[in-house]
């Protein structure tokens, strides 16, 4: 179930501190797979939640979409905790995520070049799966490790 969630995430709830004052701050940002099954994000420089991943490296995040009817609390999501890392627009990398990327996020060709995006690979650490109702697990980083 966790690994399904993964793989049809579009977009997650990002969780991040705030560098100043600790409190939380939470966004929805645009969510994918790389060619391995990284987990990535792509980020501009001019958002609060990027100079946040910069300062503050904790952060969590938030997969999985209720559908428009029924109760939005049946439904499956995965809260994780991952460790971000940037990735250097000159490494071989970043190549490859852009190229993944834009396969499952087309429109955004449009800004993907632009000197103030990056992608951000979040290794998972652990997390927490509620499948709906009496459906609750622990899970380690291994169990949302994806095969390609």
């Amino acid at each position: 179930m966790a690994q399904t969630l993964i793989r049809q995430a579009r977009i997650a709830s990002l969780a991040v501190l705030n560098p100043e004052s600790g409190a939380p701050h939470v966004t929805r940002v645009a969510f994918g797979l790389g060619l391995e099954g990284q987990w990535l994000t792509l980020v501009s420089d001019l958002s609060f939640h990027t100079r946040a991943l910069r300062s503050t490296p904790q952060i969590g995040l938030l997969l999985g979409e209720a559908p428009t009817k029924g109760d939005p609390l049946a439904f499956p999501r995965l809260s994780a905790q991952a460790a971000p890392e940037f990735v250097a627009r000159d490494s071989k990398d970043h190549a490859v995520h852009r190229e993944a990327w834009l396969k499952h996020h087309p429109k955004s060709a449009l800004y993907v070049d632009f000197a103030d995006f990056s992608f951000v690979a979040f290794t998972p650490i652990s997390a927490d799966l509620n499948g709906g109702f009496g459906k609750a697990y622990n899970l380690t980083a291994q169990d949302m490790r994806l095969s390609t």
